[in-house]
């Protein structure tokens, strides 16, 4: 299932939630002019567990690692990656923010990523691959937008078989759905697993991103604050 867009009509702006796509583009461009120099920029200042949790981790790099995982969530791994990213994002940031207010959205997003980042990191705390990618935040997006917003269509592309077509999903339909996909997929990963160099998807930082997502929105108040009015 893809989902193309929310019958979710907000009251304001979506400010962050633009300048947070905006950043990630911004990034991702730059990081196309790196050219062979990509890989080793990534491995530099992207975020590696076994780095700061792994066997002989220097505790004096703590200060780092909260760099290393502000800066992953604004770098992407290809096209894919950062459009997929990125229409989560537009289709469901705007009515969380639209809740919370922008600066609280603003630091639910960060946290909600940095959540993320730990969860992956304690699912394996010596894997080398570097952590990149804000689908992590986009997941903590995806838990608040659930317990705000159940009844809320979701107007999605689903595949079936040769047949596509459109239906209009509910969030308490398609969100759990998701969630489930990722948390088996994670556990599946975990058996699957050779390696700490073990690339892939994080599933346990959707998983994790998704949970904090839940627990940081009744943290902010989401429940109990009003949804703007329009002005006239």
């Amino acid at each position: 299932m893809i989902p193309l867009r929310d019958l979710n009509p907000r009251r304001s702006a979506p400010v962050v939630t633009v300048l947070l796509i905006a950043l990630n583009c911004l990034l991702f461009f730059y990081e196309l002019r790196l050219g062979d120099q990509l890989e080793s920029f990534v491995t530099s200042v992207a975020f590696v567990p076994a780095r700061y949790f792994g066997a002989g981790a220097d505790p004096a790099l703590l200060g780092e690692a909260f760099t290393s995982a502000l800066l992953s969530m604004f770098l992407h791994g290809g096209w894919m990656h950062l459009l997929g990213n990125m229409l989560f994002l537009w289709i469901f940031g705007d009515n969380v923010e639209d809740r919370l207010g922008h600066l609280r959205f603003l630091l639910f997003y960060l946290l909600a990523g940095f959540s993320a980042t730990l969860a992956q990191s304690l699912a394996g705390p010596g894997s080398t691959v570097p952590q990149i990618g804000a689908s992590g935040a986009i997941s903590g997006v995806l838990g608040a937008y659930l317990v705000l917003y159940p009844r809320a269509r979701i107007v999605t592309v689903i595949f079936l078989g040769f047949f596509i077509r459109l239906a209009e999903v509910p969030a308490l339909v398609f969100l759990p759905l998701w969630f489930l996909i990722q948390f088996v997929s994670g556990l599946e990963s975990l058996a699957a697993s050779t390696t700490t160099a073990q690339g892939g998807v994080a599933f346990f930082a959707h998983v994790g991103g998704f949970l904090a997502g839940v627990v940081l929105l009744f943290l902010f108040g989401g429940m109990s604050r009003r949804r703007p009015q329009l002005a006239g």
